[in-house]
């Protein structure tokens, strides 16, 4: 039975969406950009390469040269990706064996503890610390909190209401702070492949010796 609390969590969840989705077909219907030189190579191929090869740590200097901090990343973001999934089986009420509330619990938990290691290396790492700024570690309390608060409800029932509220804040601000990466995310990665591609760059070759 929905509560008024499940209702508050499904207008700060339809507000989320709205805004999310305005903001997509916003940057969709602006179009390719207009690239005015000769064309070297195919786009189409390069653009599936900027989802799959491209997001290879071999391929990112950011993340070969910082391979902890890309794995726990890695984690951090299959942690939040799971967690939304297990939120909606708390509010739906969806009974699942008991083997998958516990794992699901150890996930988060390891999940948790890669975003805070996260949010303490841009913490006391002076290049990060001179680049960040609020948002950068309000993005990041939020989603650990919220893994961390999904864990415990999941073991804990009683305080789904505490999850819902906090849930609703988190969807409220993931529109305007920087977790609207999750939108920007596939924009940036079709643009790019169209960038590479446009001038025979993406998809990588290799070349015999």
């Amino acid at each position: 039975m929905f509560t008024i609390y499940h209702w508050i969590f499904l207008a700060g969840f339809a507000i989320c969406l709205i805004s999310c989705l305005v903001q997509f077909f916003k940057v969709i219907l602006s179009g390719l950009p207009k690239d005015f030189s000769h064309p070297l190579g195919k786009t189409l191929p390069a653009i599936f390469y900027s989802f799959t090869g491209a997001m290879s740590p071999t391929k990112k200097e950011t993340a070969y040269l910082h391979l902890p901090t890309y794995t726990a990343g890695i984690i951090f973001h299959i942690g939040t990706f799971w967690g939304l999934f297990y939120l909606i089986v708390l509010f739906f009420n969806i009974q699942l064996p008991e083997w998958l509330g516990y794992s699901s619990t150890v996930l988060l938990i390891i999940s948790a503890i890669c975003g805070l290691s996260i949010l303490i290396k841009r913490r006391i790492v002076s290049k990060l610390r001179n680049l960040s700024n609020p948002d950068d570690y309000i993005s990041n309390i939020l989603v650990t909190g919220f893994q961390i608060l999904l864990a415990v409800t999941i073991l804990n029932n009683q305080i789904l209401t505490v999850l819902l509220i906090y849930s609703t804040v988190l969807f409220l601000y993931l529109p305007i702070g920087k977790l609207r990466h999750t939108i920007y995310f596939f924009t940036s990665r079709i643009h790019l492949g169209f960038f590479y591609g446009w001038r025979g760059v993406w998809p990588i070759r290799k070349h015999n010796t």
